[in-house]
């Protein structure tokens, strides 16, 4: 059973195709990089895998469920621009929150463990409106691996971070696949993304121009994909 299943999948913003006819599985333990330029439509493609976007036409489906159903979407963890924090909160409120909506069976220690992960422990009772943008998103990481999500879909994992919190989120992306989890995630920081990925996907225009194993020329030049699929 693939873990990510993508059939036919349309977009649309008006009359504007943001996603076109877009299809490709992700089988389970893989990393997708998913590439492209601004605008392309990796973000749009990523709020409908995770369930936040509804397609015009075509499905989605995680680990065989269809990706709407309450217990696909608890396979998913992901990690966006501003989703799931609450500035009025706390970092471990806002983690105990979450815990607690995916029924954990201890939230205070959950949420202790992973502030610690993420190197949030000092300030676990600070209020999360006075955090800068890298505690954000640390926070953020936190709150998309807490619930050991079989599934994560990560938009710009590593915006906003700083050379020590990329290394922790790399270190849990590794821990992740080890462990058997699927990841896809969408980037411009290429050296990076490479470096964790077994298979890539290009967007270009709305369209899946690439898709395949990530190989070794990739890896030693980033800009090769985009050279020859990018303006496909």
């Amino acid at each position: 059973m693939s873990a990510i299943t993508v059939d036919g999948l349309w977009k649309f913003y008006g009359d504007y195709p943001a996603i076109r006819d877009v299809s490709f599985t992700v089988e389970p333990g893989a990393c997708m990089a998913l590439l492209g330029r601004n605008g392309a439509g990796k973000t749009t493609l990523l709020r409908v895998l995770a369930g936040l976007s509804l397609a015009a036409k075509g499905t989605v489906s995680i680990l065989g469920q269809e990706v709407r159903q309450e217990e696909a979407r608890k396979k998913i963890g992901v990690l966006g621009h501003g989703i799931g924090i609450y500035d009025e909160l706390s970092a471990i409120e806002n983690l105990k929150l979450f815990a607690r909506i995916y029924d954990l069976p201890d939230a205070q220690r959950t949420a202790e463990m992973w502030l610690e992960k993420t190197g949030l422990e000092k300030v676990a009772t600070g209020m999360v409106r006075e955090f800068s943008r890298g505690m954000r998103q640390r926070l953020a990481v936190a709150r998309a691996f807490l619930h050991n999500p079989q599934v994560l879909l990560l938009d710009e994992p590593f915006t906003a971070l700083d050379d020590k919190a990329i290394a922790v989120l790399q270190t849990l992306l590794r821990e992740a696949l080890r462990n058997g989890k699927t990841v896809m995630m969408s980037t411009h920081q290429l050296r990076e993304a490479l470096e964790l990925a077994t298979h890539v996907g290009l967007v270009n225009r709305g369209r899946l121009a690439y898709t395949g194993e990530r190989t070794a020329e990739m890896l030693s030049d980033p800009g090769w994909l985009y050279r020859n699929y990018g303006e496909a």
